[in-house]
This record gives C-alpha cells, sequence and structure tokens, in this order.
C-alpha cells in the first residue's frame, strides 16, 4: 500500500513538475518606467527611442514584456508615489529619467534594480552609487555630464555667439542644491570660464515662475549681459515661459537640454537625451538576464548636441559665426 501511495505521490510530482516550468517559462518580464517630464506620448523623442530600443532587443510591448510608463509631469513631489507605484506591481526592473526621480526611486526599494536615465554629473556624490566601476546597490544606469568644465563651455560658446557680452548670468534651481557640492562644482566652473573671458559671473536662484519673471526684468536692465540656463526638471517642465522671457527681454542664452530648442530657444548644448533613454533599454535587457546593477558600471555620455536656432539668433539681433555654424549637430532656420 505504501509502495501504491508513493506512486502516486511520484506520478503526481511529475505531473506537477512540467506544468511549473511551463508556467515560469511563460512569465512575461515587467519594466516600471518613470518619465519625469516628457508629455504622455509613444512619439516623444525621447520614450521613442527607448521604445525602440526595446523592439531592436527583442522586446514587444504586450508580448513577451510588460512595460508600465510613468509620468510626473515635472511635479517632483509625485516621484516618490510613482515609484512606490512600481514596486506594488512588483517590476523586474525600474527605468528612472533623471537623478532626482532616481533618488527618490532608491528611497522606495532596495531591492528592485534602477536603471537612471542622466542622473546627474557625479551618481557618486550624490549618493546614488557607491562607485561608478562597481555602483554596488540596486542602482546603476547613465549619468549626465562627463566632467565639469563642460559648464565652462556654456560660457565659451555664449561670448562666441554675442560677442557683446560682459556679464553672464547663471540661472538655478534651487532645488538642485540637494545634489550639493555637485551644484556648486558646475557654477564654479562657468565662474572660472567667466573669469577667463574677463567676464563678470552672478549666480541667480528662482525657486518658482515668478521669481524667474523678475530675474529676467532685472537682468534686462543690466547691459551686455547672457544667460546660462540650468537643465534641472523644473525649468525643463517650463521650458515655454523661459525661452518667451528669453525673448521678451532680448537675452542671449545657453540651454544644457533641446527641450528648450523645441520651445524656441537659442542654442543649446549637452548630451543627447534619445540616445541615453536607447542605452538604458540596453541595461534593462541585461538585468532581465541575470545580471546585477551593482555589476553593472554606471556608463558616461557619448553623444552630444549642438543645436542653434537662426530664427531666435535673427530675432536678437545676433549674427551666428559660420565656424559655429559648421560645428552645429542641428540648425534650426
Amino acid at each position: 500500500m505504501r509502495l501504491i501511495g508513493l506512486a502516486v505521490v511520484l506520478g503526481i510530482s511529475l505531473l506537477i513538475a512540467p506544468l511549473a516550468a511551463e508556467a515560469q517559462a511563460g512569465k512575461v518580464p515587467r519594466i516600471g518606467v518613470i518619465v519625469p517630464v516628457e508629455p504622455e506620448s509613444p512619439n516623444e523623442p525621447n520614450i521613442g527611442a527607448f521604445r525602440q530600443a526595446l523592439r531592436d532587443l527583442g522586446y514587444i510591448d504586450g508580448q513577451n514584456v510588460a512595460v508600465d510608463y510613468r509620468y510626473a509631469r515635472g511635479r517632483a513631489e509625485l516621484y516618490l508615489a510613482l515609484a512606490e507605484d512600481l514596486v506594488r506591481l512588483k517590476v523586474d526592473v525600474m527605468v528612472v529619467g533623471s537623478w532626482h526621480p532616481t533618488s527618490e526611486a532608491k528611497k522606495a526599494t532596495q531591492t528592485i534594480p534602477i536603471v537612471g536615465v542622466g542622473m546627474g554629473t557625479d551618481p557618486v556624490a550624490s549618493g546614488l552609487v557607491t562607485g561608478l566601476a562597481r555602483p554596488g546597490g540596486n542602482v546603476t544606469g547613465l549619468a549626465w555630464l562627463t566632467g565639469l568644465e563642460f559648464t565652462g563651455k556654456y560660457v565659451e560658446l555664449l561670448k562666441e555667439v554675442a560677442p557683446r557680452t560682459v556679464r553672464v548670468i547663471y540661472l538655478r534651481d534651487p532645488r538642485g542644491l540637494a545634489q550639493v557640492p555637485v551644484t556648486q562644482r558646475n557654477s564654479e566652473a562657468a565662474r572660472a570660464a567667466a573669469r577667463s573671458l574677463g567676464l563678470t559671473f552672478q549666480i541667480v536662484e528662482a525657486p518658482e515662475l515668478p521669481e524667474v519673471t523678475n530675474i529676467f526684468a532685472r537682468i534686462n536692465t543690466a547691459r551686455g549681459s547672457s544667460l546660462i540656463v540650468e537643465g534641472s526638471l523644473f525649468f525643463m517642465d517650463h521650458a515655454d515661459d523661459i525661452t518667451k522671457l528669453a525673448a521678451k527681454y532680448k537675452l542671449p542664452a545657453i540651454y544644457s537640454l533641446k527641450v528648450f530648442m523645441d520651445a524656441g530657444g537659442l542654442m543649446s548644448y549637452g548630451p543627447s537625451l534619445p540616445d541615453l533613454w536607447r542605452r538604458a533599454a540596453s541595461y534593462a535587457d541585461k538585468i532581465l538576464k541575470g545580471a546585477k546593477p551593482a555589476d553593472l558600471p554606471v556608463e558616461q555620455p557619448t553623444t552630444f548636441e549642438l543645436v542653434i536656432n537662426l530664427k531666435t539668433a535673427k530675432a536678437l539681433g545676433l549674427t551666428i559665426p559660420q565656424t559655429l555654424l559648421l560645428r552645429a549637430d542641428h540648425i534650426i532656420e
């Protein structure tokens, strides 16, 4: 009788094992994506690049992968809640745009792998990872800029485009001071570049849109001023307002993000966000295949874009040097 019972148990086990394996094999991986600012559209360039990269890697949303998108629409208070929502969904990996949302996602989970996209100039200094070569925790991904000298490049470009510049104003979002000393070091690089060109340099902070408006009005009274607009999520969310103010007060301004150019900005220079999102898909792919974020080095940007808007330059009474136009990746006419 005992032998018969054992045979029954073995028979059931043999039946269950293939079913369990089949169920495991049929599990569809789930990717959670937090988009900080961009509009909810599959055609939006950054998310479009991410979607295409997933397809190139063989992932078809709704078939062999489930991708859940969460949009913060520029509202920083939503970052943590959106990350917690994805934790409840038990996603296998999070892909998160920018350093602040990535930091909030890290608060929401210490176990789910997180891929940060453009997570600041120094992810080590801001506490996202313990090292670039070996991040050491559940966060890895792509940094934003390769070096602090990059900020000084903005000053050089402004002087080249607007030769009458005698004063450079650095418009900073005080929310970014959570990255101290990173943010301060960025502005100091710009200050050093201004000093080398014989220009005065001033930092102004704008925590809310009314302050931005007041700042632009005050700058207008200081002739020979040009503007560096920090690439914060808050400024991105108000790109239309900021570029319109620059046009109203005839201020040459340079931005680190192409989104300002879509809103009519004069000039931008910085890493390509679509390229960063495209590369983030390969991180997600490696993690879904078993790689640990702690072992995946944080990468630096490899593609940079100089964009110049000739229409805006004309409205400001500026003539862009031919040498600069030849270096531009995109020219808006």
